[in-house]
């Protein structure tokens, strides 16, 4: 189809699914509680035509991403998780500071709830911002399970439209298990308990089976390629099928912007706007940045604000590194605008100005021989990234597989730093449980203003650093890295407290 007649397409094609969900006012009943009350059952799931493909995953409660969960800070929170997905699973609760029993992280936090089982999860979430929710087993959140979750502020100015937008892409299962066993060559099962390079069921995966722990034939798939896709969604619909948002000249709009992708680093532009970042994963941040675009690593979340000043159509898209694929697209238009082709963003990032660590963080060089001007830090480790060769299935922290990764040991109150080097050629999204750090090096050059994250994109052949103060619930909180391929062949680790304050 010409790229003409494909924008016109999406005037009169029916919008069979939400691409976006707006954020209409908390309810009487919800705000005025003390605690707010979900139920999450997760099962099988036939993903719709809207998202371009036929695709059997797993989904809570019918629908993905799972439904948007909201709180006000100082609430508490109950779920009562129902498992139906055929195998063990948990959920975990990423960016949040809460006990360490609520985590969610199989085998190592809870035991995992059995299929047909149930579990409760009860804390009061915070810190606010924008936080999400996905299963720590498997491929599992790669098939589906996974949502946003906000916990709002009540000091914060509101917008005049807020928009909740989940990027997420549909693998395919068999090229994401062949990435996780390294390029075999041969078929292969997965036993239930195992994952294809042997490991114990007693990792922080749990049942590495994924899916109700079924077993999965392996097919060979290209060397160079690390995962297939068989569509690019943007909350749980693929352009043209996307919802459009309608939106007022004067009016101020929020987007909350979630990378669910198992692998994938996205690259999102609005046509015909700027956009001015204010949070990271949920976090305000020292100062806003405008720019063009917004780099996201997978897991990564941000608050981007831009206003409507005049009438029109306008496309908000992601791209994929080098490729650009208009189905992970929204419509944003005002009502006058009805049947007017979309402006576009340009097909290329070049001359786009970036989000980028470095430009939010006013980064400098670090100059040799000059002390790390981080501030103290009495926990200081440095964790080599590793892995990734061809026909190796294992993706390293200093040259090990977990559970045999260095374990990180902190007492309460420790101010920790830890360093990370990369010399593999992919980038690394590490995310650490249970804390909000800052990040305050990458890639040689030293932030004036440190970035207040909980997963942080780590260069290829380059370098990141963290600082935080071990303030959180004793236990035992993991750090790996969120692609799903990396995190099941090997690469995480264990901030672990020795002992409470």
């Amino acid at each position: 189809m010409r790229r003409r007649d494909f924008l016109q397409s999406s005037l009169t094609v029916g919008t069979a699914a939400l691409s976006c969900t707006l954020l209409p006012p908390m309810s009487a009943r919800a705000a005025d509680s003390d605690r707010v009350d979900v139920t999450l059952e997760a099962r099988p799931y036939r993903y719709p035509s809207v998202t371009g493909t036929n695709f059997t995953g797993l989904a809570y409660n019918g629908r993905v991403p799972g439904p948007l969960l909201r709180v006000r800070y100082g609430q508490s929170f109950r779920a009562r998780f129902i498992n139906r997905t055929g195998g063990p699973s948990t959920i975990h609760w990423h960016g949040m500071i809460l006990p360490n029993d609520m985590d969610g992280v199989p085998y190592v936090t809870q035991p995992p709830v059995p299929d047909g089982g149930e579990f409760i999860y009860t804390y009061k979430p915070g810190p606010p911002g924008f936080r999400w929710y996905h299963s720590h087993v498997g491929d599992q959140e790669a098939l589906g399970l996974f949502g946003a979750f906000l916990v709002e502020d009540p000091r914060e100015p509101r917008a005049d439209v807020e928009v909740v937008l989940v990027l997420h892409d549909v693998p395919d299962r068999d090229s994401l298990w062949a990435a996780v066993a390294g390029n075999s060559k041969a078929p292969m099962d997965v036993p239930p308990g195992l994952s294809p390079n042997g490991m114990e069921a007693q990792s922080a995966m749990g049942g590495m089976g994924g899916m109700g722990g079924m077993t999965r034939p392996m097919k060979p798939m290209p060397m160079g390629d690390e995962v297939r896709y068989l569509s690019h969604c943007l909350s749980g619909a693929a352009y043209p099928h996307t919802r459009p948002l309608i939106v007022k000249v004067g009016q101020t709009v929020r987007l909350r912007i979630l990378n669910a992708s198992p692998t994938l680093t996205h690259y999102v532009r609005l046509a015909g706007h700027r956009l001015r970042v204010t949070h990271s994963d949920g976090n305000l941040l020292p100062r806003a940045v405008t720019v063009d675009a917004l780099r996201i690593g997978v897991a990564e979340r941000y608050d981007a604000w831009f206003e409507v000043t005049r009438p029109g159509a306008w496309l908000l898209e992601s791209l994929m590194g080098d490729v650009h694929d208009r189905r992970q697209s929204v419509l944003i238009r005002t009502a006058d605008a009805a049947g007017r082709p979309p402006e576009v963003p340009p097909a290329s990032l070049a001359g786009a100005e970036l989000f980028t660590y470095e430009l939010a963080g006013a980064g400098v060089p670090l100059l040799p021989g000059v002390p790390e001007p981080f501030g103290p830090a009495n926990v200081r480790t440095t964790l080599r990234l590793g892995g990734g060769k061809p026909g190796d299935p294992h993706w390293t922290i200093d040259g090990k597989i977990w559970p045999h990764t260095p374990k990180i040991d902190v007492r309460h109150g420790d101010r920790v730093q830890i360093h990370f080097t990369n010399p593999t050629d992919m980038d690394h999204p590490m995310h650490l449980h249970g804390h909000v750090f800052e990040l305050v090096e990458v890639s040689g050059q030293r932030l004036r203003d440190p970035l207040p994250k909980d997963t942080t994109l780590v260069p290829a052949g380059s370098t990141a650093t963290w600082r935080f103060r071990a303030d959180s619930p004793p236990g035992r909180w993991v750090l790996h890295c969120h692609n799903v391929v990396h995190m099941m062949a090997g690469m995480m680790s264990e901030v672990d407290y020795l002992r409470a304050s």
